[in-house]
């Protein structure tokens, strides 16, 4: 038994870290023998930097398994210093972290698979004691004092959570659109404050409720409108006001017709003549 012993602490030494990070083993629970490694090391970042993620005191973590939460990661590295925020993502991120989700119903979305995670202490001494536990025994995912779900359980657990509360979703949803209504009718009221104001360009603003009132015609424009209309309205005749006027617009209708027919009836006659004509 001491042998195999020997064995199982030459093994974990013989554990070679990437270059620049420190390997410290984990493990699910007291039961498993196998242990599980997380690569550490200092978070720094020539640019864009995040003021979520404070230098010399955020600790980067690599191969976080998925069993492994925010809470686990927390307590598993309080016992070196107090831990201000976790913030655990599918890969490495640049920057300032994304904005959060507005709503919890309609903006899910569930990290699979292994991750990253930025662990940000209240002290620097939290990043050189979270190294050093790369010497001790593996640290201890699942107790009973602090169980965590896997398989089924944590399936079950997961859709539960999914269940949507109609009477939190309705007050939500009311929410929502009282601001969108109140956000619409600030739109329309600016716009009415627009209306027949041009741009710097001289442009007026015209929107689908139709062309809204330009300035006041000049009198110039005035006067160009009237002689438009004077010369429309004399080029205009009353037609067909009288019930003879009437008849005698049909006649020449009809006359002209019976000497297009006649026309066309000489046409034919000549292209038969000609050998022209083909009906069919």
């Amino acid at each position: 038994m001491a042998t195999s012993k020997k064995k199982h602490v030459k093994a974990e030494e013989a554990v070679v870290a990437p270059v620049g990070y420190t390997a410290i083993p984990i493990k699910f629970s007291e039961e498993y023998q196998s242990p599980h490694y997380l690569y550490v090391k200092e978070h720094k970042v020539r640019e864009d930097t995040d003021p979520n993620k404070p230098p010399n005191r955020t600790l980067f973590v690599l191969n976080v398994p998925p069993y492994c939460t925010e809470e686990c990661l927390s307590r598993l590295f309080s016992s070196c210093c107090s831990v201000q925020s976790v913030e655990m993502c599918g890969k490495p991120t640049l920057g300032e972290k994304p904005e959060a989700p507005k709503s919890k119903f309609f903006s899910t979305k569930t990290l699979l698979g292994f991750q990253v995670a930025y662990v940000v202490f209240k002290s620097p001494a939290g990043i050189q004691a979270a190294k050093s536990l790369s010497t001790q025994g593996p640290l201890v995912i699942s107790s009973d004092k602090h169980p965590v779900k896997t398989g089924v359980h944590k399936w079950i657990a997961r859709y539960a959570a999914s269940l949507v509360d109609p009477v939190e979703l309705k007050t939500e949803v009311d929410t929502f659109m009282q601001g969108y209504d109140q956000k619409v009718a600030e739109e329309e009221a600016k716009a009415e404050e627009e209306d027949g104001v041009p741009d710097e360009e001289g442009w007026v603003r015209v929107t689908r409720k139709g062309r809204r009132p330009g300035l006041p015609r000049t009198e110039a424009a005035n006067l160009r409108a009237l002689e438009r209309e004077k010369r429309k309205r004399a080029r205009k005749e009353l037609l067909n006001f009288y019930a003879w006027q009437h008849r005698e617009t049909k006649r020449e209708h009809i006359a002209q017709l019976r000497k297009k027919f006649e026309e066309d009836k000489q046409k034919i006659a000549l292209m038969r003549a000609q050998r022209k004509f083909r009906p069919y």
